[in-house]
């Protein structure tokens, strides 16, 4: 599965953005996927993850309330509209596929990362 991010860009502290995330050809209505994010000199962190069915989400600590995924499968994307946006959230934001038990925020269970998109958040 290839992935491919969008939706960044430059944007206000307590402005909002929405990333979207798709594939060509194959559904991802068989996957549990997720969001990280990746800031200059940091590792990639977990940021949000959705089952299959979108019924069933968990986030990271410093998103909570503010970020939300959801999917449309019949458009086969997973989403993350981001609110509140703050000076911190400034990254390249990915989209992968979970592979790993649920619950997890390991990069390591995710797969198919696909091309990031650069959200900036200004103060």
């Amino acid at each position: 599965v290839q992935l491919q991010a969008s939706g960044g860009g430059l944007v206000q502290a307590g402005g909002s953005l929405r990333l979207s995330c798709g594939t060509s050809g194959r559904t991802l209505i068989l996957y549990g996927m997720g969001w990280f994010r990746q800031a200059p000199g940091k590792a990639r962190e977990f940021v949000a993850a959705i089952n299959w069915s979108g019924r069933n989400t968990y986030y990271e600590d410093s998103v909570k309330g503010r970020f939300t995924i959801s999917r449309d499968n019949a458009k086969n994307t997973v989403n993350l509209q981001m609110d509140s946006l703050k000076p911190e959230d400034t990254a390249v934001y990915y989209c992968a596929v979970l592979v790993g038990d649920w619950g997890t925020d390991r990069t390591s269970d995710f797969a198919s990362w696909g091309q990031g998109t650069l959200v900036t958040v200004s103060s």
